[in-house]
């Protein structure tokens, strides 16, 4: 649809310019680029209000689903630093998921569970993962924090990769503690796979006092290393104007600032982290600088290297047999910290309520 679009609006301006000279021509393509990024933006908000209601319809007869608008930390820029309000807090939203049966006289953990990507979103491409949350107890909070997509080009652009989208999360976990008097602010753990494990580790190196336990699945953990990979394709994300600002080579310190393996000597809390050796995303190489770093400072925490499994960077989030068996371990050390009221022997009896206890 967007690529429909585009085109249509293509062929309108090129009809409009066809005899002008190159230098309007230029600026009319230029303008029409302009036009086309806006869409996308736009599209974006559109596929984000139809995933939403897919929450509802998919997760409504086993949770209250709701989704609030609370704010976190002022932006890091300013396009117009001298605005009134330019560095006024950044509003943003997260999702709820309240498992139905709990008793409002008790109280509950919880999860904070950020989502993945550069630029994305909470989608219900988690819902069976939601659920076995749900399942066992555990009240759950999404941030869509500064960055994330759905939310307009003013939204993606306050994008703060590694920095105070951190405290986003945090503002998340703060929000559900202040407002829900069934959430045990003692019981708290974060939950995340890729850039959502980047932000469970530093959610855990930056507020120590504030969560229990973390698990951080194939995490982005070395910016550094990371943009060596991918190459500079990958670092436009992190040099453009709103966000860094600036290249590795300009300024490595502030890329080390926002990089987990660079940050391991803050570790206080027990953490799990998983990697898959077939990772094309974040190589397990970049894991392992994660894990040597925390070796190194002496840091008890577990993790395991999985040996080419299908699914690759998505290996323990998919639906299969052996996904499931592995986010199971994951479950397991997480209630030894967090202690969910409903506990499941083995995957299957979890699998038996998650997916065909009718």
């Amino acid at each position: 649809m967007k690529n429909f679009v585009a085109f249509f609006i293509f062929l309108v301006f090129s009809g409009l310019t066809i005899s002008q000279n190159d230098t309007v021509l230029k600026y009319q393509i230029d303008e029409l680029y302009k036009i086309i990024k806006d869409y996308e933006h736009r599209f974006d908000i559109l596929e984000k209000m139809i995933d939403d209601q897919l929450f509802y319809s998919r997760l409504g007869d086993l949770a209250f689903v709701d989704k609030v608008f609370i704010y976190g930390d002022p932006p890091a820029k300013s396009k117009n630093p001298e605005k009134l309000g330019a560095f006024n807090p950044v509003k943003f939203w997260s999702y709820v998921f309240i498992p139905k049966n709990i008793n409002l006289n008790k109280k509950y953990p919880l999860i904070v569970f950020p989502h993945g990507g550069v630029h994305a979103n909470f989608s219900t491409y988690y819902v069976h993962i939601l659920k076995e949350l749900l399942v066992q107890g555990y009240i759950v909070v999404a941030p869509e924090y500064r960055g994330s997509t759905g939310y307009g080009k003013d939204f993606y652009e306050k994008i703060d990769y590694g920095g105070r989208e951190i405290g986003d999360a945090e503002a998340s976990r703060k929000y559900m503690v202040d407002n829900y008097p069934f959430v045990d602010a003692e019981r708290v753990g974060i939950f995340g796979w890729s850039h959502g494990g980047l932000i469970a580790l530093m959610c855990l190196f930056e507020y120590p006092e504030n969560f229990k336990v973390g698990f951080a699945g194939v995490p982005v953990s070395d910016l550094i290393k990371r943009i060596e990979i991918h190459g500079k394709d990958y670092e436009k994300y992190f040099s453009a104007e709103y966000h860094i600002g600036q290249t590795v080579e300009e300024n490595p310190e502030e890329y080390k600032k926002r990089s987990p393996a660079y940050n391991a000597h803050k570790l206080k809390t027990p953490l799990i982290i998983h990697t898959n050796t077939n990772d094309d995303d974040v190589y397990a190489e970049e894991v392992m600088s994660l894990i040597e770093s925390l070796k190194r400072e002496n840091k008890e925490f577990q993790y395991e290297i999985y040996q080419d499994l299908p699914g690759g960077h998505s290996f323990d989030r998919m639906d299969v047999k052996f996904s499931r068996e592995i986010r199971f371990k994951t479950y397991k050390f997480m209630e030894k910290y967090l202690n969910p009221p409903v506990k499941f022997k083995s995957p299957k009896d979890l699998e038996k309520k998650v997916y065909y206890d009718f």
